[in-house]
């Protein structure tokens, strides 16, 4: 079994974490100041006590998980360990200094998962020594629920680098799409920008409101996608019918290629989304703790084929 490590103590850093532990495998995590530490243990312990409330995990599970924690400042507590994941912010030159790290510390043969949601691989592989042994896995939050990871390869990932990958995230039970090269976004991004800019485009066209939008992919798109798939349901319709409906609804899609307006005036005044208080929606008018526990909902029977410590 892979020796893991996370580099980073942010959020994507503590929910990759509480994944490992939570399937009572040991977890080094390195961060970078006492107070970023101090964060990422509180989040860990939140997570379980998410779980806990739901049912899913029990003390002893939470306790014995916790017990497998190290959280420090040392990259020198990466000694031995087989497979990192990165999990610092998206800036190269912060990225060159982990990966220097890790040469440094780790097991010759340590594999670097990068957890980048926008940074090419063939960047990343130039900024390591050895660029055979990295490749993207990026997660979607919150890490430990969403079972999804994308693995991105570069020209220089060996195959034994990605066989490793696939099976350590097998056995933390993710669902892995593999891509042969770097396309900004991925997949995920990429989908969600193009829903993005459509739904913008439709309230600044003052053609509906964000919250009908969300009740029309609530009720209607997620639902059906997550049954059968998007392309199970376009093969289930047809080339014929589809290809109708494209010729009608393709010429009048928002095509734009620059930040919309009305991100540009969210942006100017301030009203930047959730952590602002207001974007699109008003966020004093909602509960916070609502909001996380439906963010989180979907994936809770995912927990349960988890191997926990006890």
């Amino acid at each position: 079994m892979e020796k893991i490590a996370v580099y980073g103590s942010g959020t994507i850093g503590s929910c990759q974490a509480t994944l490992v532990i939570g399937h009572g495998l040991p977890c080094v995590v390195i961060g970078h100041s006492e107070r970023g530490l101090e964060r990422c243990r509180n989040a860990i312990v939140r997570n379980w006590d998410d779980l806990i409330a739901e049912g899913l995990a029990t003390e002893a599970n939470k306790n014995a998980a916790l017990a497998l924690l190290t959280v420090t400042n040392d990259p020198a507590a990466l000694e031995g360990c087989t497979f990192v994941f990165e999990a610092v912010a998206e800036g190269t030159e912060q990225k060159q200094t982990v990966y220097r790290a890790i040469e440094r510390y780790a097991a010759p043969n340590a594999v670097i998962a990068s957890c980048t949601s926008s940074i090419d691989a063939e960047i990343l592989a130039g900024l390591t020594e050895k660029p055979e042994n990295l490749l993207i896995a990026h997660p979607f939050q919150p890490v430990h629920m969403l079972p999804l990871v994308e693995v991105v390869r570069q020209q220089k990932t060996t195959d034994k680098t990605v066989s490793r990958t696939l099976a350590l995230l097998e056995t933390l039970h993710r669902q892995v799409v593999v891509l042969n090269r770097s396309v900004p976004g991925m997949l995920v991004n990429r989908f969600a920008q193009a829903l993005f800019r459509e739904s913008i485009y439709l309230i600044e066209q003052g053609v509906t409101t964000a919250a009908d939008i969300d009740k029309a992919v609530k009720y209607a798109m997620g639902m059906r996608y997550a049954s059968i798939g998007l392309l199970e349901y376009f093969d289930a319709v047809g080339y014929d019918l589809e290809s109708t409906i494209a010729k009608n609804v393709y010429p009048d899609l928002c095509d734009t290629k620059e930040i919309q307006e009305l991100v540009k005036a969210g942006l100017a005044s301030g009203k930047t989304g959730q952590a602002a208080g207001e974007g699109l929606f008003d966020w004093s008018q909602k509960n916070a703790d609502d909001f996380r526990r439906r963010k989180q909902s979907p994936y809770f029977d995912g927990v349960k084929e988890w191997t926990m410590p006890i």
